[in-house]
């Protein structure tokens, strides 16, 4: 019996077609060609409409360009715009190399044949949320809590997810090597991308005749933006801009179409690079005009019947503490004795979600922001200042609108009575904290002493610190953390630019503050998990902290072990009273100062959810954030739904739909902090590029392969001290906690105090490299 033959099919991918349609175009850049005469030419036996695809494809990326009677030429210098000799050919280069990552097949994965097919099999696979942790070499990590293990997933497999996005991704099936699982991460494909962690990017934009390309500087963008000539506003050539992606266009093969929101000049400086760590973290730099027109509506005026419904605390003595550049006043104390002999303090906070209704634009882009940044020299609000800097914050001398948690003590100091309700005060002082301090003191000021109500002030700061004591110590008695991490500050000079660098100092005027601050939000997560104890679950948001990961303690436990000191860590309540005992004793010696940051990283990160677990951190077993909601949309919800639920009645959210929103304001949490962190060591490395070539004192904080890690003792700037530089040849070993020379026996340990020189320092990297100085210098 004859066979017939199957036909071969000589069809290319989509892929392999643009990327022979690009080579054979830039080989022949005087001459332009239709697609039917590129198919004989290629002996192409995809069909026209295909070709003409592909080609517009590489046209959306720049690369080619449409002529007369559809006939398709390659841009061979793309950029003609005012680009100084010799850059357009290395724009043009570049664009190349982009290109060719783009159009490049992706590798396919052992049994699986195509995309297409990946899909199809979907439902026989195991398939994950995660969200992306990406490599400087362009490969991911999934981190998905319910797993074991990260998934990792290749450069091509990523399917245009970038850093911080939420993807779903198709898990393979781990390798088995003689019978056995190999102990290593399970890979895997991105299917979809789920959420994107931000649509917007700072890059140079270069323009061509038809288009403009972004050139990101996120490292993790790894393609380039096209932006069309009329959605770049008044932008130029050469110049950093901000772009918000407008379309995606997922796929392979496809860039994102983006549009300029903001030209930001040339690159350098300290207000470019604060914008830029904003802009990076995903950050809006301006409210959005709808949201702007909102604020602008609401009335400034506070209605007598609005005054008339609420418990009015005008009359009782009421004091706000913040920093001295504070502009948002978001809480306040109020201290008076009652006629029954016993003592009542109000916690006293701006009522936000009177101006800030549900689902409004002004709500959602709160929602979307869900807290306000602070950088060393900058704050970015989550609220229009109207809302932040006026009618909400609780200025001096003005009516104004609040949230209450109140409370009475006995002459015994039992707290008998609390009382949470929407109220209206009139804030008689506000106080710096270091003016508070004076008065705790018993040093006040002049100016203190001068005021009509100096003596009744003084003594309900000096009753609300011995209450606010009290508390400290019944917290510390059930093993809450004492930690006390030291926060850097910078004095500025009139360009913005650092000057000087100090440790903040924390003293009672804070502690005061922050133990009622604490009491309220502990009270009011009490308060909503007690009502739903008799019948139903009432839904919260509550702030959570785990118990540490006991691995970790155990590699704290041998790290103090090295620097010679005994951390009694065998269960969670003990380490608690060891970390305690650890923070006393680095008061007195700075080396075990290291210590306390390393502890921290134990630590599981404290989130928002729906499900109460208790605060390990504060040993507390409820606990909320109700005190700050100016700057925290967790706040915002916590007053909605304690409001919805006094008085006897019981209003339930939804559970899963309140959790997804405490899942957004934890990860928003997360990139403020990033970008508070960033803000902080780009100042700290701006500072020590003034001071190249001098010494200074530090000790050893870390250690890599390649050297060892100095902070400095007064900036608490770190860099490298790299081993190469060094006279011997340097190991570690297994602990990385110590270095030791190959022939002279010299050892370097975390810890050890040493002089360093400083020879080069670079701000936009935030990079210090360092060498050691003899003792005598």
């Amino acid at each position: 019996m004859s066979t017939k033959k199957k036909k071969t099919n000589h069809k290319r991918s989509a892929a392999v077609l643009q990327q022979d349609l690009l080579q054979f175009l830039l080989s022949n850049t005087k001459k332009q060609f239709t697609a039917r005469q590129l198919i004989g030419i290629l002996k192409i036996e995809n069909n026209k409409d295909s070709v003409t695809h592909a080609l517009q494809q590489l046209e959306a990326l720049g690369a080619v360009t449409e002529g007369k009677e559809g006939k398709y030429g390659a841009v061979a210098h793309p950029f003609t715009h005012s680009a100084p000799s010799g850059e357009s050919n290395q724009e043009t280069t570049h664009m190349k190399k982009k290109i060719k990552s783009s159009t490049a097949p992706p590798t396919k994965a052992k049994g699986i044949r195509d995309r297409s097919e990946l899909k199809r099999n979907v439902s026989s696979r195991k398939v994950i949320e995660g969200t992306v942790d990406m490599t400087r070499s362009g490969s991911a990590y999934i981190l998905n809590e319910t797993l074991s293990s990260d998934v990792y997933v290749s450069q091509r497999s990523l399917g245009g997810a970038l850093h911080g996005d939420t993807v779903s991704v198709i898990v393979y099936p781990q390798r088995m090597r003689r019978g056995v699982q190999e102990a290593r991460k399970p890979e895997g494909e991105v299917l979809k991308v789920i959420k994107r962690a931000t649509e917007f990017f700072i890059g140079t934009l270069r323009k061509s005749k038809k288009y403009a390309i972004l050139m990101p500087d996120n490292a993790n963008m790894l393609v380039d933006i096209l932006v069309p000539l009329d959605q770049c506003a008044d932008a130029k050539d050469g110049e950093k801009v901000v772009v918000r992606i407008i379309d995606w266009q997922e796929g392979q093969n496809k860039s994102p179409i983006g549009k300029v929101t903001q030209s930001l000049g040339t690159a350098g400086g300290t207000d470019f690079e604060m914008k830029k760590i904003l802009i990076s973290q995903g950050f809006e730099l301006t409210h959005s005009d709808e949201a702007l027109a909102e604020a602008a509506a609401i009335p400034e005026q506070i209605s007598p019947l609005e005054i008339e419904r609420r418990r009015d605390f005008r009359e009782v003595l009421t004091v706000t503490i913040d920093p001295l550049d504070a502009k948002d006043f978001d809480d306040a104390l109020s201290y008076r004795l009652l006629e029954n002999g016993n003592t009542e303090i109000g916690v006293h906070i701006a009522d936000v979600t009177h101006f800030l209704k549900p689902d409004t634009p002004l709500d959602r882009e709160a929602y979307k922001r869900s807290t306000s940044v602070y950088l060393v020299d900058r704050a970015l609000p989550m609220l229009p200042e109207k809302l932040s800097n006026n009618l909400c914050s609780l200025v001096p001398h003005q009516d104004r609108l609040t949230f209450s948690a109140v409370f009475e003590w006995d002459a015994s100091g039992k707290m008998v009575k609390k009382w949470f309700g929407k109220t209206v005060i009139h804030s008689d002082q506000r106080l710096t904290y270091e003016e508070a301090q004076t008065i705790l003191d018993k040093q006040p000021a002049e100016r203190l002493v001068a005021l009509s109500n100096f003596g009744e002030l003084e003594h309900a700061l000096l009753a609300m610190q011995k209450q606010a004591a009290e508390m400290r110590k019944e917290r510390e008695k059930n093993g809450a953390l004492g930690f006390e991490t030291e926060e850097i500050r910078f004095r500025l000079d009139d360009s913005g630019n650092p000057v000087d660098a100090y440790v903040k100092d924390r003293k009672e005027a804070h502690l005061l503050i922050e133990d009622f601050m604490l009491l309220a939000n502990k009270e009011v997560a009490f308060y909503m998990d007690q009502l739903g104890q008799s019948v139903k679950e009432v839904p919260f948001v509550y702030r959570i902290h785990d118990q540490p990961d006991m691995d970790r303690v155990a590699e704290l436990s041998r790290f103090a072990h090295e620097m010679g000191y005994q951390l009694k860590s065998d269960t969670p309540k003990q380490l608690a009273f060891a970390l305690n005992k650890l923070t006393k004793a680095a008061r007195t010696d700075d080396r075990l100062k290291l210590l306390e940051p390393l502890a921290i990283r134990t630590m599981a990160k404290a989130v928002y959810s729906t499900e109460n677990i208790g605060h390990y951190g504060l040993a507390f077993t409820h606990y909320s954030h109700f005190t700050s909601p100016i700057r925290r949309y967790s706040d915002v919800l916590a007053h909605r739904i304690l409001e919805a639920n006094l008085n006897g009645r019981i209003d339930r959210v939804d559970k899963a739909k309140l959790e997804e929103r405490c899942k957004h304001i934890s990860n928003q949490e997360r990139k403020a902090a990033d970008a508070e962190r960033e803000s902080v060591k780009y100042m700290q490395t701006l500072l020590i590029s003034k001071h190249l070539g001098e010494v200074f004192e530090g000790r050893i904080s870390g250690m890599i392969d390649k050297g060892m890690f100095v902070q400095l003792a007064h900036t608490h700037a770190e860099g490298l001290v790299d081993f190469r530089y060094l006279p011997d040849i340097f190991t570690l070993d297994e602990s990385k906690l110590r270095a030791q020379s190959r022939r002279g026996g010299m050892v370097y340990k975390v810890g050890d105090q040493l002089k360093v020189r400083i020879i080069a320092a670079d701000p936009a990297r935030r990079q210090i490299e360092m060498e050691l100085a003899t003792e005598e210098e």
